[in-house]
């Protein structure tokens, strides 16, 4: 045996993680954790809550962002150490036995149908207005599209197509708001947490609350993502094998003999694959940060003086506002390609990482799904789930995005968020610590200042889900 195989073998293949700027060449999995989220999220909700309530409601995105990185980030870091994602963490959580991932499974699983199809509603309503077919066949058709992808697999030519328009959208909404910025003294009010009221105009002009938390909570949903963006990110990881992820494949649990032989040597390795991980995380937050302030900022500086508040099928036109003010008619076209883009790109995200979730919830409570069909049949059998699904759900309520959007915005972002910061803290602290040798323990013991963003996480979002969700319903 040569030397290489027998330090191969010593540190379990984790191969030596990147020093200094080099770690920026090995990033990935933030694009892919934004392309998802930066579209409905950001493009309808940030810009409509922006354009009722203003700049003062700047910090919800900012904080709200800041605290999912730390469930995110940390996630991350428990599949970079053990090459495992989030949902087989959750099973391993103490009590009895897959309470946890049961109530993943049924929560998530109401949640996967209703947002994509809040997706696929509103990328039926942007399609309409460039196009003159119905909104319903705009969402059926998207539907179709993205499934074909994900399906197929097959994403180079296109993901450098849409990855150019979302660039696209994104330049132009940090223009906009460059130009319509209101002064770093009101910016700064925006951090003060104060809670603005309704105008008299949102409300006046029908389906608008005037609990301002009716459009807030929303945006906290899915700023960054949902619940299930924090478990796809761990996804991601895996793909990009970081760490002990490396040559491991979704849906498997960590080998917990090669995790309880690793060397000094190897968890050395693996801790520098974290601070990878920190790296790439943090690229996440700053880009979420930029972009969804940018589009509340334009909402609030174009939008908002005009009195218009994007709503139902004239959410596209009423949005496109936001580039015609600056260029014109080309502008407004300009803005509802890319996003009805943008939109896309996020339901191939979603398409693509919720039949993970699901069939991974399912190969755990359910043994014998995962025995009798291959993952490959599990992961295009929710697909063709969610076409059927999304069929109804634009036909029904397909001329009603923003409502759409908004409830799932609630349902997937807020409803599980805090419980989820909860598990990630036993998962680091208290699951972890059994699956390593005390020598390797020693070195891959996450800080404590992780526990202290996890805690505040689930403090800050228990409080939205115990107090202010109630109050909207």
């Amino acid at each position: 045996m040569n030397k290489t195989t027998t330090n191969i073998d010593k540190n379990q293949g984790i191969q030596i993680p990147p020093k200094g700027w080099a770690v920026l060449g090995l990033i990935g999995p933030s694009f892919i954790w934004c392309a998802e989220y930066i579209g409905s999220g950001e493009v309808i909700l940030a810009t409509r809550t922006g354009a009722i309530l203003g700049h003062l409601i700047i910090w919800s995105v900012v904080f709200g962002i800041f605290l999912k990185y730390w469930i995110g980030m940390c996630g991350a870091r428990y599949t970079v150490c053990t090459g495992e994602g989030m949902i087989d963490m959750f099973d391993r959580i103490p009590g009895p036995r897959h309470w946890v991932v049961w109530i993943v499974l049924v929560v998530q699983f109401i949640s996967a149908t209703i947002s994509i199809g809040s997706i696929a509603s509103a990328a039926g309503v942007f399609i309409n207005s460039l196009i003159p077919i119905s909104p319903y066949f705009g969402g059926w058709f998207v539907t179709i599209f993205c499934l074909t992808v994900v399906w197929s697999g097959v994403y180079n030519v296109l993901k450098m197509v849409m990855s150019f328009f979302v660039l696209l959208i994104i330049i132009g909404v940090l223009y906009v708001a460059i130009t319509v910025f209101p002064g770093f003294q009101a910016f700064l009010q925006g951090f003060l947490l104060k809670m603005p009221g309704v105008p008299e105009w949102a409300y006046a002009q029908g389906g608008i609350s005037q609990n301002p938390w009716n459009e807030v909570l929303p945006l906290l949903g899915w700023g960054a993502g949902g619940f299930a963006s924090q478990v796809w990110y761990t996804y991601w990881v895996l793909g990009a094998g970081y760490g002990s992820a490396k040559g491991r494949g979704y849906g498997i649990p960590a080998d917990l003999e090669s995790l309880h032989r690793i060397t000094r040597a190897g968890a050395e390795r693996i801790k520098g694959w974290c601070r990878v991980v920190y790296t790439d995380a943090t690229l996440a937050m700053i880009i979420g940060n930029t972009v969804t302030v940018s589009f509340l900022i334009a909402g609030a500086g174009v939008l908002g003086p005009q009195h218009l508040a994007p709503e139902g099928n004239q959410v596209a036109t009423t949005l496109a506002k936001i580039f015609s003010s600056k260029w014109g008619e080309f502008g407004g076209l300009l803005f509802m390609i890319s996003a009805t883009v943008a939109l896309i790109s996020t339901q191939i995200g979603q398409m693509a990482g919720w039949p993970r979730l699901l069939a991974d919830s399912f190969r755990i409570c359910i043994p014998g799904f995962n025995k009798k069909f291959a993952w490959k049949t599990q992961f295009r059998g929710f697909l063709l789930f969610f076409l059927c699904t999304n069929i109804v759900i634009v036909f029904t309520l397909g001329l009603q995005p923003v409502i759409l959007v908004q409830f799932s915005a609630i349902l997937d972002g807020l409803l599980l968020t805090p419980l989820q910061a909860i598990w990630i803290v036993i998962g680091l602290y208290v699951v972890m610590p059994k699956l390593f040798n005390e020598e390797s323990w020693k070195i891959l013991k996450p800080h404590w200042i992780l526990a202290v963003g996890l805690v505040i996480a689930f403090i800050v979002f228990g409080y939205f889900c115990i107090f202010q969700i109630p109050r909207t319903l």
